[in-house]
């Protein structure tokens, strides 16, 4: 099937990042948001700079040429995404902060409509609508109650910041990195934002004795240091070069369905409204991403709608 390892890659992409929402809730029990991203990036900067060393060299000439890209990317989405994702943790609930993130794939798909001339399907269209759905049951339960009274805080607006950053950080790359590949990409621009986050760090951190850090804390830290920002990263932006960001920007509505699952396998009861919601992020995914036809009335190729 075509770029079925793509898809593979996304739905990894998907599960690790899934992961990633409870354990940095988790992480910061005992670290400050800026420490938390320091050493998760900073171990992944380290990680991806053997990988691009041992495989592909460090080429000057990519270096050179995409310099300024590099550094706008790596203060983006690197460095602006996970400062914010963090910070928004702290003054939000994860409830809230999946929501937000939920709205990613919409509005990938608009600015790559807008910054990349990139056309917007029917099919992508209700795919997008299913998956919104979808994802708005699994965090909601299908509650009335629990709608009504979501509200919005200083939290919420640093996950939409970020929200936006990692919106940008896939469509930019794509627009303005030249003759680069996406462990080269990811690497360079994970270096960057690495830096960025623990210069921060020292400024906006009380020191934390590395015995006083538990173990559990260490373990989080390096799961999402190697599968989300490694693994993640690099998969995530192999499939924006590779099927587009409005495809690649839909795997995210999985990361919900992924969330409810752990909480699901830690003894949490999961109800009727979110198995539907979990079918309805499955169908829309898999329609926008083309490895579902829904029927059509006419079977010549689909036209554009924007």
């Amino acid at each position: 099937m075509k770029h079925f390892k793509i898809y593979a890659m996304l739905l990894g992409f998907s599960i690790f990042t899934g992961a990633t929402f409870n354990l940095a809730k988790y992480t910061l029990s005992s670290l400050s948001p800026s420490t938390a991203a320091a050493w998760r990036f900073g171990l992944a900067a380290v990680i991806m700079l053997i990988i691009l060393a041992t495989t592909q060299g460090i080429k000057l000439s990519i270096l050179r040429e995409n310099a300024v890209t590099f550094f706008i990317l790596g203060i983006i989405g690197i460095f602006g995404f996970n400062a914010l994702f963090f910070i928004g943790l702290e003054h939000t609930s994860p409830l809230n902060g999946a929501l937000i993130m939920g709205t990613n794939p919409l509005l990938t798909t608009i600015l790559a409509r807008l910054i990349l001339k990139d056309a917007i399907t029917k099919r992508q269209i209700i795919g997008i609508v299913f998956a919104l759905v979808g994802v708005l049951l699994v965090l909601t339960q299908g509650s009335l109650y629990i709608i009504k009274n979501v509200s919005f805080s200083v939290g919420d607006i640093a996950i939409m910041g970020g929200n936006l950053s990692w919106a940008l950080y896939g469509i930019l790359g794509r627009r303005f990195v030249k003759n680069s590949n996406p462990l080269a990409t990811t690497t360079y621009t994970m270096v960057i934002g690495a830096i960025g986050l623990i210069i921060i760090s020292f400024f906006t951190s009380t020191p934390v004795h590395l015995q006083n850090i538990p173990v559990g804390i260490w373990g989080a830290i390096i799961f999402m240091g190697f599968f989300t920002s490694v693994l993640g990263y690099l998969w995530w932006n192999k499939g924006m070069k590779e099927i587009g960001a409005g495809k690649t920007s839909l795997f995210f509505n999985v990361v919900p369905v992924v969330t409810m699952m752990i909480s699901f396998f830690v003894g949490t009861a999961i109800t009727i409204f979110q198995i539907v919601g979990t079918l309805l992020v499955i169908i829309g995914v898999l329609s926008a991403s083309g490895l579902m036809r829904l029927p059509q009335k006419n079977t010549t190729k689909q036209s554009e709608i924007i």
